[in-house]
């Protein structure tokens, strides 16, 4: 076998993987990138790249029906759903160039298409090569999690790996589980014109804010998807299904899918996607040989992304916490200032912000009113300011939405945004977090009017109203100084 000597060695070509090879061979390190799957990983080519381009032509696909509310009459959108396919693979094969192996080849990255497994505490065999490093990173990133529901494996499902190989649109998709991926799949295939139904064992879209979820909820109620809530699915069958034309299974043609649920109700469809969560990727890799333990979520690391072998990082899916490619990209980040230079590095997850991309979009960072309720009690106060007293919002007629400040001493722990486009009002409240920043220092901002991000600046105004206009002390001093002050 071909032996390599190198500084670092990162097995995964994910956003993770990707970010930490670019860093380090840029600032003079030797690097080996090993990936056994497709360049740029689930996010590029399964996830949220394909996702939001699907998200977005169902957009395109519901404006019109939105247009009499400005006095404008549009005719019916024809959806070619192939099209809207060959528009989703033409985004992932326009950004594919980034990640690309001949752009890494060219930093100086050895990059080698083949299967990692450790056999010792710093070697890794893949494609024929025994490669020796100093450090190395593990970003395997995840899979789709696939329940046991009896009968499941004698249908063909789908998950977000498999889903963007289909030309003909779904009759009737069915959704087994009620998380971001599930609910944003399920609106924008009612936008393209399917039948929709999602069942969800709990509550869907249950780590959120009850009150900024059901905003959410409510909207796909009313564009027709039907939610099935605290119901579970007890067995997947063939049947007959009912359906467009051409809009069978992939199985055989006029043949549909039964989902029996634990309450004795059916739900028969078209199609089904299985959204019911991700596990990381560690089978396969040896880490037995390289001394690295894992744990029920995945590798077991510190606060540094150090696993139990201190020359072995793990970051992004594959060290077990939240499941983004942002977070993958700051893990990676972080960990370059210890590998490279031998300084101290901490990764952080108060600021981290995640993202539901439905319309209305739901954003979270940092805790939940309810997070912060548990761990900071009276010290709590929550400001709310809702969209509909925005005056861009009531002009673009997209009022609905709310954002609202959980404030500890006068500094936000966490904020909470549902309404249109808040993943893009999230970034400001992400900087804020991160850099520990006051609530006065958001209330100093002027924003350009009239913005709908104005709305981040008026939650600071009322977080502070109540302070200044309902307090006895502030209209004494006023008082005395409107009396004595020339």
């Amino acid at each position: 076998m071909d032996r390599i000597e190198t500084d670092i060695l990162v097995i995964g070509a994910g956003s993770g993987g990707l970010s930490v090879a670019a860093g380090a061979v840029q600032m003079g390190a030797r690097v080996v990138l090993v990936e056994g799957g497709e360049m740029g990983g689930d996010c590029l080519n399964a996830g949220c790249v394909p996702s939001k381009a699907l998200i977005a032509a169902a957009g395109a696909a519901w404006a019109p029906s939105r247009a009499g509310a400005f006095g404008v009459t549009a005719q019916v959108p024809q959806v070619d759903y192939a099209a809207v396919m060959a528009h989703v693979q033409d985004v992932i094969s326009t950004i594919a160039p980034v990640d690309s192996q001949d752009r890494f080849e060219g930093l100086g990255v050895r990059v080698i298409r083949a299967w990692a497994r450790f056999t010792g505490p710093r070697e890794v065999e893949a494609g024929g090569h025994v490669i020796r490093a100093r450090r190395i990173v593990i970003a395997t990133g995840s899979r789709p999690v696939v329940p046991p529901i009896p009968g499941l494996d004698d249908v063909d499902y789908l998950t977000n790996e498999t889903l963007w190989d289909l030309r003909e649109r779904p009759g009737h998709l069915m959704i087994v589980g009620g998380g971001p991926i599930g609910i944003e799949m399920a609106q924008a295939h009612r936008r393209l014109g399917c039948e929709v139904t999602v069942v969800d064992g709990s509550r869907a879209l249950g780590r959120e804010d009850p009150e900024m979820s059901e905003l959410v909820l409510a909207r796909l109620r009313e564009e027709g998807v039907v939610l099935r809530e605290g119901v579970s699915v007890s067995r997947v069958a063939r049947s007959q299904a009912s359906g467009e034309a051409g809009s069978q299974g992939p199985d055989e043609p006029g043949r549909g899918i039964t989902l029996t649920l634990d309450d004795g109700s059916t739900v028969t469809g078209t199609h089904l996607l299985i959204a019911t969560g991700r596990k990381v990727v560690t089978d396969g890799l040896g880490l037995e040989a390289a001394g690295v333990r894992t744990g029920e979520t995945g590798i077991v690391t510190d606060a540094a992304l150090r696993t139990s072998n201190r020359r072995v990082y793990a970051i992004g899916d594959a060290a077990g916490g939240a499941q983004f490619t942002h977070l993958a990209g700051y893990h990676g980040a972080t960990i370059i200032r210890p590998m490279l230079f031998g300084l101290p590095a901490k990764a952080r997850t108060d600021h981290i912000p995640r993202v539901t991309y439905a319309d209305p979009e739901l954003a979270q960072v940092g805790l939940t009113e309810a997070e912060a309720r548990e761990i900071h009690g009276s010290r709590l106060e929550v400001a709310r300011f809702d969209f509909a007293d925005n005056d861009r919002a009531i002009a673009s007629r997209r009022p609905e939405g709310l954002i609202k400040a959980m404030v500890v001493r006068g500094r936000p722990v966490g904020v909470s945004i549902v309404g249109a486009d808040a993943g893009e009002h999230a970034n400001l409240w992400a900087l804020v977090l991160a850099n520990r920043l006051k609530m006065s220092q958001i209330s100093a901002m002027v924003s350009p009017y009239p913005t709908v991000g104005e709305v981040s600046k008026r939650v600071a105004g009322a977080y502070f109203s109540p302070k200044l206009f309902d307090s006895d002390i502030v209209k004494r001093v006023v008082g005395l100084v409107q009396r004595w002050v020339p």
